[in-house]
């Protein structure tokens, strides 16, 4: 935790610099690796320093504290809210970036640099890309191994660029193709640094799950696909009957995934969890997260047992699920939600947060923890997250709002562009 009185050797440092005219030079393309930050309401995970001024030293965060009288910083923050920058931990939308309209396929790598620019313009600095190891079972998307692996060599290729860009394995578990494809990918990948691959296991087979009440299922693909009710109801009727027959792959790949969260060589999220069995079933085969519980019986048990607990920021931006689950504000509210991801919506995650406080659900402090270190901790990232010495210098500057906050600017470390 910061110290609330400036420490001397970074203070005396900056004084030295600015009196031997060699403090950091700024520019507007990007921030120098040296630098202070001056004159901003720091958000800690405890508390809000008002004017306060930032240290940043080879871009690290070297110190928060209040702006020391008579000293000068190399940019004025003008009074604006200063928070880590924002972790999503589960993103949708680069393959919503790379169709538009279903006829209208962009080039991959236009796709990424147009969504690469929302994310900044919600402040995100580190993003984990949903990448859909399944064969066309969303109603909302056309999904395919071939698709995901071409969305994977994207985000690898475009690597920290100016948002860290990451990868969440999302494994359709009743799909054998999306197994056999998994098994591949991580067959033939290089060691990943030691830093476990994040993987999600999920099953959307209507009647269960997300879609407990396959008749919001129902209603998704008509309106996604132009079906009638009745149309809509027979498609459900024969997707069920299918996935049905799939029982053992699901089996199979539960199995699998268990043997290698349990190794440590994956970090595991359980997708949808219904109730407490679940969870129980989760943390027995190594799972790390419960990621979108649909119930206040599967959240209360997740954090029973120690897992952090994501919600939608869409589902607390709408007041409630789309599809008649449990109420993420509910869960906030409860004190049973750690993190918030954006789902398909990367500027939900600073509004849903700036909802919960203007709101009176949770203090400013913790509403930004859910988007920054909660987030970062559910991801299993360790140097990012929190304004703390030693940590990663991602920071964002907002402009509060009543409830709508407004990003101003974006200064990440090691920034290329």
């Amino acid at each position: 935790m910061q110290s609330e009185l400036a420490n001397e050797s970074v203070l005396s440092s900056v004084l030295t610099e600015q009196a031997s005219g060699t403090s950091a030079r700024w520019t507007l393309g990007l921030p120098p690796a040296d630098y202070v930050l001056g004159h901003v309401r720091a958000v800690l995970p405890d508390r809000v320093v008002d004017d306060a001024w930032i240290a940043v030293r080879d871009g690290r965060i070297a110190e928060v504290a209040p702006q020391p009288a008579g000293s000068e910083a190399d940019v004025d923050g003008a009074g604006l809210l200063c928070v880590p920058g924002v972790v999503d931990v589960h993103s949708d939308g680069l393959e919503r970036e790379i169709l538009p309209r279903p006829s209208a396929r962009l080039p991959w790598e236009f796709a990424i640099l147009s969504f690469e620019g929302k994310l900044r313009a919600a402040g995100v600095t580190t993003v984990f890309h949903g990448a859909s190891f399944e064969e066309g079972t969303s109603p909302s998307t056309q999904r395919s191994i071939a698709r995901t692996l071409e969305l994977i060599v994207t985000v690898t290729a475009r690597g920290t660029a100016p948002v860290d860009h990451r990868l969440l394995h999302r494994l359709d578990v009743r799909s054998p193709e999306g197994i056999a494809a998994l098994r591949e990918r991580f067959d033939t990948l290089p060691d990943p640094d030691g830093m476990p691959l994040l993987v999600s296991h999920e099953d959307h087979t209507p009647g269960q799950g997300q879609y407990a009440d396959r008749r919001h299922y129902e209603r998704y693909v008509a309106g996604t696909r132009g079906l009638s009710d009745g149309e809509a109801k027979d498609h459900v009727d024969q997707l069920i009957v299918e996935r049905e027959g799939r029982l053992t792959v699901r089996e199979e790949a539960l199995d699998w995934l268990g043997r290698l969260a349990r190794s440590g060589a994956i970090r595991l999220l359980g997708h949808d969890p219904a109730s407490a069995v679940e969870i129980d079933e989760l943390v027995a085969r190594g799972g790390s997260v419960a990621e979108f519980p649909t119930t206040l019986e599967a959240a209360e048990a997740a954090r029973e047992r120690g897992l952090p607990v994501i919600a939608g920021a869409p589902n607390v931006l709408r007041g409630g699920s789309h599809a008649g689950n449990v109420s993420g504000s509910d869960l906030a509210s409860r004190g049973l939600l750690t993190a918030l991801a954006s789902d398909y919506l990367p500027s939900g995650l600073t509004a849903a947060a700036f909802l919960l406080a203007t709101r009176g659900v949770m203090s400013l402090p913790a509403a930004i923890a859910l988007i920054t270190g909660g987030a970062a901790e559910a991801a299993g990232l360790t140097d990012r997250g929190r304004l703390d010495a030693g940590l990663r210098a991602d920071l964002v500057l907002l402009q509060a709002g009543d409830p709508w906050p407004v990003v101003r600017s974006v200064l990440r470390a090691e920034e290329t562009f």
